[in-house]
This record gives structure tokens, C-alpha cells and sequence, in this order.
């Protein structure tokens, strides 16, 4: 239901069945504490409650009290509903040949159901909208964070979304020389963000390679979350950003960033470890390690999806701009 122009409403979904299955490591761990150790955004307490009211079932069958559990067991907690807040519902299409849609997304607009985000998601949006379109419904082909903005492509065609997926996760922004641009990168995507004024020793027009790894580290409310990493551990990836001062300000500096590689939030994680942070991101600060206070979700920066520019199958060179781009006003 839609309370303003272009908004949703807060309002209660249908809930949600999340599913989870014991490994041999979990073997004989009790119920709760498999829970509150997997899911740590709820306590203990929290958890026997909702084993107390129901909520729980182990291979089909609803608990009621904490018991063992054995490797293979099949948990299914049934989320009751929740209710969603409101969230921008409104955006402009920039193409739309009837496969492709690509859209330039607002902030504060969740694109797939994940944590809290259910129905107020553009996923769910999207398949209210086109429900009757003979041509299918349009798929989100990859990930904006919540209050990312800007260009966000989705096809009707599985075909297409698979051919889009795989030049998505590629990129040339580290390699680039001046032949390869004359030519053109497989994919080149460029972002710009508010950061934080006058931690960058660069003047306008320099750039700055960031190679910071970024692997899982611990989190107090999630157990681990993606942040700035050393490259340690195995699951450290690399990851590289090319960073450009665009513009200096009092209260902000303008940064565009072409991302050679998809890592989880890649450029607040390198602008944060390059110690200068997303202006207003409550997550990452200086060092690119997260809050122990915050979420991935919570918002507050400024980041823009700008331009992308990708190869078709056949050959043609596809690109796409938002029509304005985020500048030190902020307004995106």
C-alpha cells in the first residue's frame, strides 16, 4: 500500500521460514545454543522463547523444550510477521527493450528480501509490477546496498541475467592501460561517494590504487561480518578499487571509484581502510573495520552506482549513466 507518492507504507508481512541443517560439528549441541551461536542477532533468552511459543520445528516436527540435536537434523524457524518500514518505491527507467531494465534505484530502497526486508524489497516490487508481462518478470542481475543509489540492471530472460552476472563480476579498472581504454574494458562500473574532508593526500584529478584484502572477521551482533582484512586467513579475498578526487569541499570530498572485483561492500570497506570513510557511514570507520554497534543495512552515507559499460554477446558496447550524478551537495 503506498502512503505518499512514491513511498510504501509501514506495514506487516506474511513472515518467513529460515532453514538451517546440523553438521557433524554441531552434533549434540543443544537447540538454543545452536541458535544463539548461528543466528547472534537474538540472545539466548530470546531463543528459548521462541522455542517456548512454537516457532521451532526439527525435522518437521514443533519443539517446544531445548534437546540435542544429531548431524543432519533439519531446523525450520517460522518467523512470524513483522512489520517493514517505509521505504521509496519510485524510480526512472534509463532502458527498457523488453529483456533488459535498468533502472536507476533510489536509496533507502532494499533490492533482495534479506533480515528485516521482506516484501519492501525492489525484488517484490518488481514482480507486483510486471506479474502480467508476457515478456516475464525483470530480475535484479546483481546487488545495490540499501542506500546505494543508481544504476541497478535486471533482465526478464534467465539467459541474459546469466551473461550479465558473469560480465558484472568483471573489470579492467586495475590493468586498464591506454590501448585497453581505446578499446573499451569487458565491464568498467563506476561509483561515486561522499567521504570524509581532507583525509586523502591527493589533489583533484589524482588517483589512488586501494588494495586492501577484505575477509570475515568477528561481530558481536552477527557473529562475522566482511571488513578490512590482512590477508591471513584463508578466506581473506583480494580486492582492488581505483580511487579519484573528483572535488574538495568543507563539509565533504567528492570520490569517483572504478571496483576491479566484487568483494561485500568493497568501497566503504577500502575508502574507510584508505582512512577516509564514507561521510555518515555508521559501519566503517577509519581503518575499514565495522562497529560492533552497526549493521551492513544501517544507513546515513552517500554512495552512487554512476556508470556502467559491458560487452554484449554480439559484440555491442552497452553503457549507462544516471542522469545526475551525486555531487557534493549530496543530491543523487
Amino acid at each position: 500500500m503506498v502512503s505518499a507518492p512514491g513511498w510504501l507504507e509501514p506495514a506487516p508481512n506474511s513472515g518467513w521460514i529460515y532453514r538451517d541443517r546440523v553438521g557433524a560439528a554441531q552434533a549434540g549441541m543443544p537447540l538454543i545454543a545452536f541458535y544463539a551461536h548461528r543466528h547472534r542477532h537474538s540472545p539466548v533468552e530470546r531463543w528459548r522463547q521462541r522455542l517456548e511459543a512454537g516457532e521451532i520445528r526439527c525435522n518437521g516436527a514443533i519443539l517446544r523444550r531445548d534437546q540435542p540435536l544429531a548431524a543432519g537434523d533439519r531446523l525450520a524457524w517460522h518467523r512470524p510477521p513483522w512489520r517493514e518500514e517505509a521505504v521509496p518505491a519510485a524510480w526512472s527507467a534509463l532502458q527498457d527493450d523488453g529483456d533488459l531494465l535498468v533502472i536507476d534505484k533510489p536509496s533507502g530502497l532494499p533490492v533482495l528480501p534479506a533480515g528485516g526486508w521482506l516484501e519492501h524489497t525492489l525484488l517484490r516490487l518488481l514482480e507486483r509490477r510486471h506479474a502480467d508481462d508476457p515478456a516475464g518478470v525483470p530480475r535484479p542481475v546483481h546487488r545495490l546496498g540499501r542506500f546505494t543509489s543508481g544504476l541497478l540492471v535486471c533482465a526478464r530472460r534467465p539467459a541474459t541475467r546469466a551473461w550479465l552476472s558473469e560480465r558484472l563480476r568483471e573489470s579492467t579498472a586495475a590493468t586498464e592501460t591506454a590501448r585497453e581504454r581505446s578499446a573499451g574494458p569487458p565491464c568498467h562500473k563506476l561509483y561515486r561517494a561522499l567521504v570524509v574532508p581532507g583525509a586523502l593526500s591527493l589533489d583533484p584529478g589524482q588517483e589512488l590504487v586501494l588494495e586492501t584484502p577484505i575477509g570475515r572477521r568477528e561481530h558481536p551482533r552477527l557473529g562475522r561480518i566482511w571488513c578490512a582484512a590482512d590477508g591471513a586467513l584463508p578466506g581473506d579475498r583480494p580486492a582492488v578499487s581505483r580511487l579519484t578526487l573528483l572535488e574538495r569541499g568543507t563539509a565533504a570530498d567528492l570520490v569517483q571509484v572504478a571496483i576491479a572485483s566484487g568483494r561485500p561492500h568493497q568501497i566503504r570497506i577500502h575508502c574507510a581502510a584508505a582512512g577516509a570513510p564514507l561521510l555518515g557511514d555508521p559501519l566503517y570507520g577509519a581503518g575499514g573495520m565495522a562497529a560492533a554497534e552497526a549493521l551492513p543495512g544501517d544507513g546515513g552515507y552517500r554512495l552512487q552506482a554512476w556508470r556502467l559499460e559491458l560487452q554484449s554477446p554480439g559484440g555491442e558496447r552497452l553503457s549507462w549513466q544516471v542522469p545526475r550524478a551525486l555531487d557534493l551537495t549530496g543530491a543523487d
